[in-house]
C-alpha cells in the first residue's frame, strides 16, 4: 500500500564537499522548497510532475512571462510516446497531433518505417510544440508544483544544506536542490562554471512554417529536383496550406536576431528559382549546428538538464525528446534523495546513464548534418548509405537510434533485456503501462512466488503468469527499464536495496 515518505533530511541527503565555494550551514536558512526548477519548457515541466508524484515541494521559475506564441509542429518520437503513456498523458497528447510512420528520419533518407519496431507506439506524433508545453505544464499544477513566470535565476550559492537562489529583482529563494532546464544559453550552468565543450555553429539552416501560393504539385515536383543536391531543404506541407520550410542561410550576421519572411523568399529564390509564393508565416527561426556537451550533469546540489547540459542541430528531431527523457530518468532519483530512501550513489546515475546518451546523440546528428553536405565525399557516403538501408537491421538500427527505443543502461552483466525499457505489454490488469501512472517501481511476477516486502511503500507489486514475458520475473524501475531479470528471492532483495534503498521494516 502506498504511503507518504518523510520529508525530513537525512543521512542520505548529502552534497559533495568539493566544490568550489560551498558554504557552511546556517540554521536559520531552512529551505521554503525541496526543488527549484529553472526554466519551463518541456524539461522542466516534465520535470516538475515526476518530482510531484512523490510529494517533493517544487517551483518552477520561467523567464517568459506568457507561454510561446509562435506555433512550431514537433515531433514526439517513440520512447518519449511511451513516456507520457506511463504517466497517462498519451491520450491527451493524441487529441492534439498527428501519427505518421516512424520512417525517413536518419539525414533526411527517405526509407519506410522498419516493421515490428519493439514498442506498441511505433509511430512518431507530430504535435504543436506549445501544445506539448501546455499538456506538461498543466500536469505539473494538477499534481502540486508551483509555477512562477517573469522570473529568471540571477545567482545561486549552495551549502551543505540547500541552495540559496536569488532571481533578478533580488527575491531571494530557499531550496535543497536546484536544476537548470533553461535551455542552451543557461545561466544555471554558467553561474555553475561547467564547461561546454564541442564545435561552434559552421552552418546556417532556415526554418519555418508558412503558408504557400503554388499548387502542391508544382512544389513537390520542386523539392524532388532541388533536394537531389541540397538536403537541407524541403517544403513539407502540414495541411490546410500551411507548409514547413527549410532552406540553407546565406551570411548570418547575429544569430540573437530573428528571420524575416523577405530572408526566406530570398533564400529560396537563390536555390529553387521561386520564393513558391511563401506568405503568412507561424514563425521563423535560424539554426546552426553548434554540438555542445556540458563537462557535468551535476555539482553539489545543483543539476542540469535537457538542452542546458546538451546542444546539437534539429536533424532527426532529437533535441526535445531528449530532454524529456532526461527529466524522467532523473525526477524519481532526487525525489528518492530528498525523500531519504535513496541508495548512496543513486543520484550520480543520473549522469552516469544520460551523459553516454546524450554523446551518442551528438555523435548522430553531427553525421547526419555531414550526409547533408553538398560536397562530394559527403555525397557519397549519402549514396553508399541510402543502398546500404535497404537492409531492414541498418535501418531499424538507425531508426531504434533517433527514437531512442535501442538505450540499454549498464546494469552490469545478465539478459540482454536487463538495463533496456520494457514495451508497454499486456498484462492481467489490461496494458503495463497503466500500472506505472504513480512513477513508482514494479515487480512483474509470473512465478506468483516472489514479494517486495518491506519495499513496497516504494514498489508495486503484480502476479500475473499470463503476462506476455519470456523471463520468470523483472524488476522495473520508475522510468521503466529493467532494473532485475530472474526467479530467486534474496536476488531479488538484493537488487530492491541497490535501486531502492534499505526497506522500511
Amino acid at each position: 500500500m502506498h504511503s507518504e515518505f518523510s520529508a525530513e533530511p537525512s543521512s542520505n541527503d548529502t552534497v559533495e564537499r568539493d566544490v568550489p565555494g560551498l558554504r557552511s550551514p546556517a540554521s536559520d536558512r531552512a529551505p521554503m522548497f525541496d526543488v527549484v526548477i529553472a526554466g519551463c519548457g518541456p524539461t522542466g515541466a516534465m520535470l516538475a510532475a515526476e518530482l510531484r508524484l512523490h510529494g517533493v515541494r517544487v517551483l518552477v521559475l520561467e523567464r517568459e512571462t506568457a507561454p510561446k506564441s509562435f506555433v512550431r509542429i514537433v515531433g514526439l518520437h517513440i520512447r518519449s510516446l511511451e513516456l507520457m503513456a506511463m504517466r497517462g498523458l498519451l491520450e491527451r497528447m493524441l487529441q492534439h497531433g498527428r501519427q505518421r510512420p516512424a520512417g525517413g528520419f536518419f539525414a533526411a533518407i527517405n526509407k519506410p518505417a522498419p516493421k515490428g519496431l519493439d514498442s506498441a507506439h511505433a509511430y512518431l506524433l507530430g504535435i504543436r510544440q506549445p501544445v506539448i508545453e501546455r499538456l506538461l505544464e498543466e500536469q505539473a499544477i494538477e499534481l502540486g508544483a508551483q509555477v512562477r513566470r517573469g522570473c529568471a535565476v540571477a545567482g545561486f550559492e549552495q551549502d551543505d544544506e540547500g541552495v540559496t537562489v536569488e532571481l533578478a529583482d533580488g527575491e531571494q529563494l530557499r531550496s535543497r536542490y536546484l536544476v537548470g532546464c533553461d535551455g542552451g544559453r543557461s545561466t544555471v550552468r554558467k553561474l555553475l562554471g561547467v564547461g561546454f565543450p564541442g564545435e561552434p555553429s559552421r552552418t546556417d539552416t532556415l526554418m519555418g512554417e508558412m503558408k504557400v501560393g503554388v499548387p502542391q504539385e508544382e512544389i513537390a515536383a520542386k523539392v524532388t529536383e532541388i533536394s537531389e543536391t541540397h538536403q537541407r531543404f524541403w517544403l513539407r506541407p502540414f495541411g490546410e496550406g500551411v507548409y514547413s520550410v527549410v532552406v540553407p542561410a546565406a551570411g548570418v550576421s547575429d544569430r540573437r536576431e530573428p528571420p524575416t519572411l523577405e530572408d526566406f523568399k530570398q533564400q529560396l529564390r537563390t536555390i529553387a528559382g521561386t520564393d513558391f509564393g511563401v506568405h503568412s508565416p507561424r514563425w521563423l527561426s535560424r539554426f546552426g549546428d553548434a554540438t555542445r556537451l556540458a563537462e557535468r550533469y551535476r555539482v553539489g546540489r545543483v543539476l542540469l538538464a535537457g538542452d542546458a547540459a546538451h546542444i546539437h542541430p534539429p536533424i532527426g528531431g532529437q533535441g526535445l525528446n531528449l530532454g524529456v527523457q532526461d527529466a524522467f530518468n532523473l525526477g524519481w532519483k532526487l525525489a528518492a534523495q530528498i525523500r531519504g530512501w535513496a541508495p548512496e550513489t543513486l543520484l550520480d546515475t543520473y549522469q552516469a546513464e544520460r551523459h553516454p546518451v546524450a554523446e551518442d546523440v551528438l555523435d548522430n546528428t553531427r553525421a547526419q548534418m555531414e550526409l547533408l553536405s553538398t560536397e562530394p565525399g559527403p555525397q557519397a557516403v549519402r549514396r553508399l548509405l541510402t543502398e546500404l538501408m535497404d537492409f531492414d537491421e541498418v535501418n531499424r538500427h538507425l531508426i531504434e537510434k533517433i527514437a531512442a527505443i535501442g538505450i540499454r543502461y549498464d546494469f552490469g552483466a545478465g539478459p540482454d533485456l536487463l538495463g533496456r525499457r520494457l514495451r508497454d505489454i499486456d498484462v492481467k490488469q489490461g496494458r503495463l503501462y497503466g500500472l506505472l501512472h504513480r512513477g513508482r517501481g514494479l515487480l512483474l511476477d509470473r512465478t506468483e512466488r516472489l514479494t517486495v516486502g518491506g519495499w513496497s511503500d516504494r514498489v508495486d507489486y503484480l502476479a500475473d503468469p499470463t503476462a506476455a514475458l519470456d523471463v520468470p520475473c523483472v524488476l522495473l524501475r520508475p522510468d521503466g527499464h529493467v532494473a532485475w531479470i530472474g526467479d530467486d528471492q534474496q536476488d531479488l532483495d538484493d537488487h530492491l536495496s541497490r535501486w531502492f534503498g534499505e526497506p522500511a521494516n
